[in-house]
């Protein structure tokens, strides 16, 4: 209560608007909302993990900007940078030691931890694509170190990983985990879409919510408690027994428009508080990451603009097709994406999957004739018509996730990155087609290292690879022969990756850590590529998905221009880009609306 009534009094002190309503409960407290403006010099990115968490007993706030990670107390106004963090282009998506001493956190490498008394960050393990972590009263964390694994033990102290969980049969993902008090069971995400609990002790499985993300347990009463959850931008709440590990009664929405990623399922809100206690709600509205939103430009290198979708909407992965008469997106509808194909000379956007694999499809590549597209989805990669003919096809079959990117000028081979037991490695496998489309030769692995390798792409002649790596301890883009000689070349110097090749001249063009397009010239002397300094192509950036959210541009056959996805910004979403919401007394609120008793 002491800590609730010195949190409110400073956050109100500088909030912006407050609103709250009264309950004829007498013994529950009113709910009580404050808008907390953390400054001007703080923006939130499109990330793939949380943003900002609270302490478990509601008094300090972490969040991520720029990527870096801060700290505050909310009964002071002073804020600190988290040593260490700066830099660290990964997912971030901290959570809290159960004392509230420490954080955990992701980079794109590693899962690492921090005292906030001082000190430096501790690398506990290797971690591909972090999706959530949970850290328990014994010591332990459970996380999640991909998007396409199980979840795993790892000591606090550091240490090998060891399974807690096992991938169900065609079961892609297991996101979001977080540990229930005792130790004796974990709520997690199932691909994106759904929320499960499986107890640790004989490993008994259910599945709590089937429409739904993010999935958080709140101790509302000693011994029991609410679970919420996100559907499209909705939290819910439905009475919950830890126990039985059932859900009573029927989900109740409790509030709207809270920020949350199809990509990754994560959801931007956090509570705190004690069992007994009135509780508290963090999130950030679905204007303060910009809601996802964006329209696709044509850009040119001086920053000139024009239309070529103008109708917002939640796009992703632009790829021109070979003649650059078409326009391949992917487009985020609740929890899963779909293919579609724009046509701008008749301003007509057209499906071209339909929950292909059971889930959503991505990572969408032409062939070089424009024929065929080739993606992958839940069960492997699928090919299909370009004009939708048919239907998709299986080229693949695979649990892993395997991201079709380049093919070879002449369209017989085919290069991917695939996520595997330490990380992404690069492959490849012969194509030929036939009166039923395209099949597959045997996948080939083209580059397996210790590190993450992503984003092959072939150049247009053919001679060389370009694809990013971590090896530096942050991606970059490389470029090596084909067939490989040994050779390797580094290309930039400030971070990301997504390589692309003009069809035309001596290019490649990327995106660095600050997601500007970067292009660098190259010359090419018997075997070796000799690259210039990369240099900005447009001071103008495209919109901001975070680190693993896929790139964000494809250059035109001319090379003159590209396809951008750029962000809708309006006077709303530049104000809420440095802001949080608190709910003070949620879990008095969550006791009025929806009853421990399911009823």
């Amino acid at each position: 209560m002491k800590v609730a009534a010195a949190a409110l009094a400073v956050v109100a002190a500088g909030a912006s608007g407050i609103a709250w309503r009264a309950t004829r409960h007498a013994d529950l407290k009113p709910l009580q909302r404050f808008d907390v403006d953390l400054g001007s010099d703080v923006s939130f990115s499109q990330s793939l993990g949380v943003n900002a968490i609270l302490s478990p007993d509601g008094t300090r706030l972490v969040y991520a900007s720029k990527e870096k990670l801060f700290t505050r107390k909310l009964h002071e106004s002073m804020v600190t940078e988290l040593a260490g963090t700066a830099g660290a282009a990964g997912t971030f998506g901290p959570f809290f030691s159960p004392d509230g001493r420490s954080v955990a956190f992701f980079t794109s490498t590693q899962l690492k931890k921090l005292s906030l008394d001082g000190g430096e960050p501790v690398v506990l393990c290797n971690a591909a694509y972090g999706a959530g972590g949970s850290w328990g009263e014994d010591g332990t964390i459970i996380a999640s170190l991909s998007f396409t694994t199980a979840l795993l033990r790892i000591p606090s102290a550091g240490g090998a990983p060891t399974p807690v969980t096992e991938l169900a049969p065609g079961e892609v993902s297991q996101t979001w985990p977080q540990i229930l008090p005792g130790g004796k069971a974990v709520l997690f995400t199932s691909d994106l879409a759904s929320i499960a609990v499986i107890s640790l002790a004989d490993h008994r499985r259910k599945t709590l919510v089937t429409a739904g993300t993010f999935g958080r347990f709140v101790p509302t009463s000693p011994g029991s408690g609410h679970l919420l959850y996100l559907n499209n931008g909705t939290l819910f709440a439905v009475a919950f027994d830890p126990d039985a590990l059932e859900v009573r009664g029927t989900p109740v929405p409790m509030l709207n428009h809270v920020a949350w990623s199809p990509i990754s399922g994560v959801a931007q809100f956090d509570v705190a508080g004690a069992p007994s206690g009135p509780g508290t709600l963090l999130y950030q509205s679905v204007e303060a990451v910009g809601s996802g939103l964006v329209t696709v430009q044509w850009l040119d290198s001086a920053g000139k603009t024009q239309p070529l979708l103008a109708k917002p909407g939640r796009y992703q992965r632009p790829r021109l097709s070979p003649d650059g008469e078409r326009l391949m997106l992917e487009i985020a509808e609740g929890a899963t994406s779909d293919l579609w194909i724009y046509q701008w000379q008749r301003d007509a956007l057209t499906r071209l999957t339909f929950g292909a694999g059971g889930g959503a499809a991505m990572n969408a590549v032409w062939t070089p004739d424009g024929r065929y597209i080739v993606f992958w989805a839940k069960g492997g990669m699928f090919v299909t018509r370009s004009d939708g003919a048919g239907g998709p096809r299986p080229l693949t079959r695979s649990n892993r996730r395997q991201a079709p990117y380049s093919f070879t000028p002449d369209g017989r081979r085919l290069a991917w990155f695939e996520q595997g037991s330490g990380g992404f490695d690069l492959w490849s496998m012969s194509l030929e087609s036939d009166g039923n489309g395209l099949r597959g030769g045997k996948p080939e692995v083209l580059l397996q290292t210790a590190f993450l390798e992503r984003q092959p792409v072939f150049s247009p002649d053919g001679r060389w690879l370009a694809y990013g790596s971590n090896e530096s301890g942050r991606f970059q883009v490389y470029v090596r022969a084909f067939p490989d000689t040994g050779g390797k070349w580094q290309i930039s110097n400030a971070g990301l990756a997504y390589p692309v090749w003009p069809p035309r001249g001596h290019e490649l063009f990327f995106l660095s850590g600050d997601k500007q397009i970067m292009v660098a010239g190259y010359t090419v002397r018997g075997d070796s590529f000799i690259a210039a300094e990369p240099k900005v192509w447009s001071d103008k950036k495209p919109a901001d998905f975070g680190v693993n959210g896929g790139s964000t541009f494809d250059v035109a056959p001319d090379g003159k221009r590209v396809a951008a996805l750029m962000p809708v910004e309006t006077p709303e979403t530049q104000r809420e880009q440095n802001h949080l919401i608190l709910m003070m007394n949620f879990f008095d609120e969550l006791r009025r609306k929806v009853p421990l008793n399911g009823k």
